[in-house]
């Protein structure tokens, strides 16, 4: 692939007719997509949770368990800071710390049943509010939405 200054300022051409470069594109896209990710996250279970608590819980939740430094390195937040996060969680009865099976000093973090039933409530409405808002457009908008999926999966993963 291209990724010369020039292929930044080369044309492409939208589906509105309106000729953007590459570098516009992606500023474009940026924009867009944060916008989307940020609407989504207001659909949760629960309010009172933080977007890092709420953060380090789906972490937790898909990848885990996490002792509380492999959870801040995936957060990418210090420690001191993550265990605040981890704390409120604790209090919240969503995440529980128990010592580790094979190191007695380490302290493994892993979502609670009440835990997973916030996330599960929160998957469940965040897709219901996206299938609300897919179901309306055109089959020609779904096709071209089925096709950006498979680009944004490839651009995620390169």
């Amino acid at each position: 692939m291209e990724s010369s200054p020039s292929a930044l300022t080369s044309a492409v051409a939208p589906a509105g007719g309106r000729r953007a470069t590459v570098a516009e594109l992606s500023h474009d896209f940026r924009l867009a997509n944060g916008r989307l990710a940020r609407r989504l996250r207001q659909e949760k279970a629960d309010n009172e949770l933080s977007s890092s608590q709420f953060s380090a819980l789906g972490t937790i939740f898909f990848q885990g368990p996490f002792t509380l430094r492999e959870l801040s390195e995936h957060e990418r937040v210090t420690p001191p800071s993550m265990n605040r996060t981890v704390n409120a969680l604790v209090e919240a009865g969503l995440v529980d710390r128990a010592g580790s099976a094979d190191d007695g000093r380490k302290v493994v973090l892993t979502v609670t049943e009440r835990g997973r039933s916030l996330m599960r409530e929160t998957r469940k409405r965040r897709d219901a509010w996206l299938a609300q808002r897919i179901v309306k457009l055109s089959s020609d908008q779904r096709r071209v939405l089925t096709e950006a999926v498979d680009i944004m999966k490839e651009l995620a993963n390169s």
